[in-house]
């Protein structure tokens, strides 16, 4: 078999579609995964719930996607397309961090004491529970993104 000019850019054409190919049968997997992952932590941080707010502003945001505001890092983030995020955040209920790690006693100028909080931990714990199987779901769309793109 030769290679011929024609046959050279129609492999040039199949092998530049790849990562698109790649990636579009990548995101749904991702999004599954990180909805998994948010139902899970709002589900863990009913443990900490006092007014629920906190648990209503557990959000997944998907590839291509914009995080909500005040959710991460003092405000949204554009995902990747190969990136999704679950943030917890809102206006109203900016603790998050607080409730995942807990806080200390700490002197207040004028002699007030801030009280201490114990940790109730709800999205690492989510993400660990979910590990091994969002890594399976996107191992598998991987792998039969690159069989189909073979072909």
């Amino acid at each position: 078999m030769t290679i011929t000019r024609l046959s050279s850019e129609a492999l040039a054409r199949r092998l530049a579609a790849l990562p698109q190919k790649i990636i579009a049968t990548i995101q749904p997997a991702l999004v599954r995964s990180v909805a998994e992952i948010a139902a899970d932590a709002r589900a863990l941080a009913e443990a900490s719930r006092r007014t629920g707010s906190l648990i209503d502003s557990i959000e997944a945001t998907g590839p291509n996607q914009t995080t909500p505001n005040y959710s991460s890092e003092g405000g949204s983030r554009t995902m990747g397309p190969l990136q999704a995020a679950v943030t917890a955040g809102e206006p109203d209920a900016r603790h998050g961090h607080l409730v995942e790690f807990g806080t200390e006693e700490r002197q207040r100028k004028g002699g007030a004491s801030t009280g201490t909080m114990p940790a109730t931990p709800f999205l690492l714990p989510a993400w660990r529970l979910n590990r091994a199987r969002v890594q399976r779901r996107i191992n598998t769309a991987i792998r039969k993104a690159i069989r189909e793109a073979a072909q």
